[in-house]
């Protein structure tokens, strides 16, 4: 199945679809994507007005290199306007809201390919960020995550899926159901976004960051804020630190040299590595290098 390369998205920020202030600013603060929202923070009277900003919205928020995606409503009744108004050039991906399973994704596939078609856009190139918020999605999440179309990242709608399991949101109670999807997002190359814990508390970047760091350590991408003081925690938990960098280089360096010289097993620092190590540290680099190339473009 052909999809779209998964994004380098360390942080991503919400911002309303119908409230220029924060639209206007979104590009200053320093997100690897913006995310416009036409769900839960636009109220139904107020969702035409933002579908009808969307084109000036999707100007604005990419004057800073951010990419821009836009979060859609569900029901299809709802969703159909949202993406006939999103569907354009400089769109990088729609994130689904209440996917539940492969033929919901497919269905709204065969619109953004006619519209793509349509506006002379490439065919294939919106991706689709699955926003997993019901219990029932879950025995669909392997599904989803191998036959999804556009599919390119995954994550889990804490604060819906808290709501529809009766339970309160917060570390404890989301850390599970993240960590089912991130499994089958990461069984698929998916990109997982989110951190394990709820992502409505706004008012502690410190304590935001280290959960944010967490997440990464169980192979988490990047994650979502609503607030533009978060960002630069996302940024920070999400690239590797200079120390791993170094260490990663230095492992690698040392597995060269082992084959130079005949031998499959080698120790550095004391400590035995084998292939899991190596490849380990050249995923690292390689997930530098790809943050390294955006800072950059």
């Amino acid at each position: 199945m052909n999809r779209p390369v998964p994004p380098v998205w360390r942080s991503i920020l919400y911002v309303p679809g119908n409230v220029p202030k924060f639209i206007d600013k979104a590009h200053e603060r320093g997100a690897d994507c913006v995310l416009v929202d036409l769900e839960d923070s636009v109220q139904p009277a107020q969702k035409p007005e933002a579908r009808a900003m969307l084109p000036e919205t999707m100007r604005k928020v990419v004057r800073g290199g951010a990419d821009v995606a836009v979060r859609i409503n569900r029901p299809l009744r709802l969703a159909i306007p949202d993406i006939e108004a999103a569907v354009r050039p400089g769109l990088s991906a729609l994130f689904v809201t209440k996917t539940e399973g492969v033929q919901h994704l497919r269905l709204l596939d065969e619109m953004v390919t006619e519209l793509e078609r349509e506006r002379g856009m490439p065919v294939g190139g919106i991706g689709f960020a699955a926003m997993i918020e019901h219990p029932r999605a879950l025995p669909e999440l392997a599904d989803i995550a191998e036959r999804g179309p556009r599919l390119v990242a995954m994550m889990l709608g804490g604060e819906d899926f808290a709501l529809e399991t009766g339970s309160v949101p917060g570390d404890e109670t989301l850390e599970f159901p993240k960590r089912m999807v991130a499994f089958a997002a990461q069984a698929h190359g998916v990109s997982m976004i989110g951190i394990l814990g709820t992502v409505a508390d706004y008012s502690d970047p410190a304590a935001y960051g280290k959960s944010a760091e967490r997440a990464r350590r169980f192979g988490f991408s990047g994650g979502t804020c609503i607030h533009p003081g978060l960002v630069g925690a996302l940024n920070e938990a999400f690239t590797p630190t200079a120390d791993e960098v170094a260490y990663a280089r230095k492992l690698i360096a040392a597995d060269e040299k082992a084959a130079a010289e005949g031998r499959g097993s080698f120790s550095v620092d004391g400590k035995m590595i084998d292939i899991p190590v190596i490849d380990r540290a050249r995923r690292l680099i390689q997930r530098y290098e790809a943050i390294d190339r955006r800072l950059k473009r």
